[in-house]
């Protein structure tokens, strides 16, 4: 049985940092879902009711564009060990990007790799539980660094140019605003 709270706890934080992996999903007013994994160590609980992660250059952009234009998100955790587990975070995103006020204020929180792009917070409306029996057991090996080593291969002028030619627009059409 689902079992819904509003904020996180100390339990649910050890929880979520534990993982090795999560799940974001959005989706325009009209237009597609976008279900993607993240990892590489770059989720951080801020408080018992925000989150956050650090947005690597990737080949799309579809989680800061939608959120630009409904701010509707959702962030999954999916226990991989022995203990199954489901934790859904519901919320409203928010995008902050280099340059930006809040950019300061939390980057510092995140490691300092190569690629970059912005970084997306979730302010939690509601949260739920699940017992994600059917999840398999699996044994976390190691991160891959193809996405690093690709950053710095291209440099920073590289990255920032990536951004301007494939980040500008979801494949919906949608503005980033990166």
């Amino acid at each position: 049985m689902a079992e819904f709270f509003k904020t996180l706890d100390d339990s649910w934080t050890q929880f979520i940092t534990a993982q090795k992996i999560f799940f974001t999903a959005t989706a325009p007013v009209d237009g597609r879902v976008n279900l993607s994994p993240k990892g590489m160590d770059t989720f951080r609980c801020i408080d018992e009711s925000t989150v956050g992660y650090l947005d690597l250059t990737g080949s799309g952009i579809e989680t800061a564009s939608h959120i630009i234009e409904n701010g509707r998100m959702t962030i999954m955790f999916c226990s991989f060990t022995e203990k199954p587990c489901i934790l859904r975070l519901y919320g409203r995103g928010e995008v902050i990007r280099r340059g930006e006020p809040d950019w300061d204020k939390y980057v510092n929180r995140f490691p300092n790799l190569s690629g970059r792009r912005q970084i997306v917070l979730l302010h939690i409306e509601s949260a739920q539980k699940s017992c994600g029996f059917s999840i398999p057991v699996m044994e976390f090996k190691s991160e891959r660094q193809t996405l690093i080593k690709w950053a710095v291969n291209k440099g920073p002028g590289g990255v920032e140019k990536y951004w301007e030619e494939q980040n500008q627009t979801s494949i919906d059409g949608l503005p980033s605003k990166l």
